[in-house]
């Protein structure tokens, strides 16, 4: 079993356990588990063969038996006792983002509703208002959230679908009858969900190809077969595609096949022009019937005389006319990344100590690291009262005494409350390196008043930074209502930071947001979220993500030497 179906497995199990009105505490025992299972760079089987699971952040004594019990027969017997007193349907029903254990609970008992397609039919017809605990609101929720889980049921996210890609493609690579291999489609592009995966392949030999990709062994279903093109379905239901093409096609192929469907079209009305035809085969000169080259993507943007354009900005939103004009911007690179601004630990709600945080940001090569751990009206999420920020500022000092080559800031995470005011006073804000400020509630309440809660926030001069701003979960949580115009303006103006948050499932600012923030001047801080040391590494989506906003070395300020960012946080 991969990592993310043992994970998922795990998440299963707290959810029928809080149906069944288990205690939370072991409730999200299993979540925690699953979410730092899911965040290993590591095989969680290698881990077992290694007899460390327990060593797993979030995985006690108690967990690690039963993951080892899956690992070991693939079943696991606690989860078929559960399956004995929850119905699976209910754990179905609970994928609509505002039917959670109690409601999906109900509405099996009371209506036997078993399908996403039959609760939408009862909301529709007015059912669920009658039933204990719902109401008009309710039924107007879950009809919306139905629609929001039907638009990305197709899709899934970039973590989901780059892991296994970038595996296949490892694997490709080696086979001496390979030449070349690269990912291709809106996963190349790097865009935060993904359809089905592309894969391309340079060959002479086709058909042994074609054998080794559909022998996989993650594959347990082959869709299709065959020289040119070759469809399998994975073990976690994802279908993957591969194209095979002969070496001297390769680069034209790539470009064609990692599109955008509109990049490609722009580029083809500009080889018109010129008496050049450009297809999945190479770039010809019409009237000759010369074939001009097509074994690099750049031959292909050289012949048609512009600048070569990186994968993640070809949207046709742009990109195409700065490349004929040379004003392409160089773009931020994962390397150019000096230290992770927004990382949670044990002091609240993450799962790692401070110096296993330490550890794993010393490996990805950093100079610091912000532990920004939540402040004290975030209950849910273990804010920290001033005794443990007090404790805390010990920990990180004797911490720093040790280190070489890295330094752990003291940060926070305030919560922005509905008038915008934050949880501590300057007296306590003024010791912290870092403070950044987020809203963690109302969600539903207006535009206007979102925006102002937002903004008076950005006016205290002790905020640094403004965090995941539009409060998106994909999948999950559309974005909350806020003119983000505004809230750019004001962070030019007050010099607040604004923050691209990494995790995988916000990415938030999006990439288009991104333009909008780098024209107005205003820097980005980019933080991965982290609540388990392992997620550090999730800063490569935030990397994709500024890539496709545009951004550059500059405009991200976790690109600065820690003493240009004390200054620019000074300023504040």
């Amino acid at each position: 079993m991969t990592n993310e179906e043992v994970a998922r497995l795990l998440d299963d199990i707290g959810d029928m356990l809080e149906i069944q009105g288990e205690n939370v505490f072991k409730v999200r025992a299993y979540h925690r588990a699953a979410n730092s299972i899911r965040s290993l760079t590591a095989d969680v089987k290698k881990l077992y063969e290694q007899e460390k699971l327990a060593e797993i952040p979030g995985v006690g004594a108690h967990i690690a038996e039963k993951v080892a019990e899956l690992l070991r027969t693939g079943r696991l017997a606690y989860y078929g006792q559960l399956e004995k007193k929850v119905s699976p349907a209910m754990l179905t029903l609970m994928q609509v983002p505002s039917v959670g254990p109690k409601k999906a609970k109900t509405l099996y008992e009371k209506l036997h509703i078993t399908s996403i397609d039959q609760l939408e039919k009862a909301a529709k017809a007015e059912k669920l208002r009658k039933l204990p605990g719902m109401s008009v609101k309710t039924e107007e929720n879950i009809i919306h959230d139905i629609e929001l889980f039907r638009k990305h049921r197709e899709r899934i996210l970039l973590l989901e679908a780059l892991p296994i890609a970038e595996r296949i493609v490892e694997d490709l690579r080696k086979q001496f009858f390979v030449d070349r291999a690269d990912m291709a489609g809106s996963l190349r592009r790097m865009k935060e969900t993904i359809g089905d995966i592309d894969l391309l392949a340079a060959s002479e030999q086709p058909d042994k190809v074609a054998d080794f990709f559909c022998s996989l062994s993650d594959v347990v279903r082959v869709l299709a077969k065959g020289k040119t093109k070759s469809s399998v379905v994975v073990r976690t239901g994802l279908q993957i595609d591969l194209r095979v093409v002969a070496p001297q096609e390769y680069g034209s192929a790539l470009q064609y096949f990692t599109g955008s469907k509109e990049h490609s079209i722009r580029l083809r009305d500009i080889a018109k022009k010129k008496g050049l035809k450009i297809s999945e085969y190479g770039i010809f000169e019409v009237k000759a019937n010369k074939r001009l080259g097509g074994k690099t993507e750049e031959e292909i943007y050289e012949k048609l005389g512009i600048d070569f354009v990186p994968p993640a900005l070809r949207e046709n939103k742009g990109e195409v006319e700065a490349a004929l004009e040379h004003r392409l911007p160089k773009l931020v690179e994962l390397k150019d990344i000096k230290g992770d601004l927004h990382v949670h630990s044990k002091w609240s709600d993450g799962l790692s100590k401070t110096k296993d945080v330490a550890e794993v940001a010393l490996s990805l090569g950093y100079n610091y690291v912000a532990l920004c751990d939540h402040a004290e009206k975030l209950h849910i999420a273990g804010g920290m009262t001033l005794k443990e920020i007090q404790k805390r500022a010990e920990e990180i000092r004797e911490l720093n005494s040790k280190l070489k080559g890295l330094v752990v800031l003291a940060g926070v995470e305030l919560n922005i409350d509905n008038e915008g005011n934050v949880d501590y006073g300057p007296e306590v804000l003024k010791d912290f390196d870092l403070v950044s400020a987020s809203i963690h509630t109302g969600f539903g309440q207006s535009e206007k008043q979102l925006t102002e809660r937002a903004i008076r926030a950005m006016n205290n001069e002790y905020i640094h930074v403004l965090c995941h701003p539009t409060g998106r979960i994909l999948g999950k949580r559309e974005p909350y209502k806020i003119d983000l115009e505004k809230v750019f303006d004001e962070a030019k103006a007050t010099g607040t930071l604004l923050e691209l948050n990494s995790f995988p499932d916000r990415l938030d600012l999006k990439d288009d947001h991104l333009r909008e923030a780098k024209k107005r001047g205003v820097r980005i801080a980019i933080g991965t979220d982290s609540h388990v040391a392992n997620q550090l590494h999730y800063m490569r989506y935030g990397v994709a993500t500024a890539q496709r906003g545009w951004l550059t070395k500059e405009e991200v300020v976790n690109t600065y030497p820690l003493a240009k960012l004390r200054k620019v946080l000074k300023k504040r």
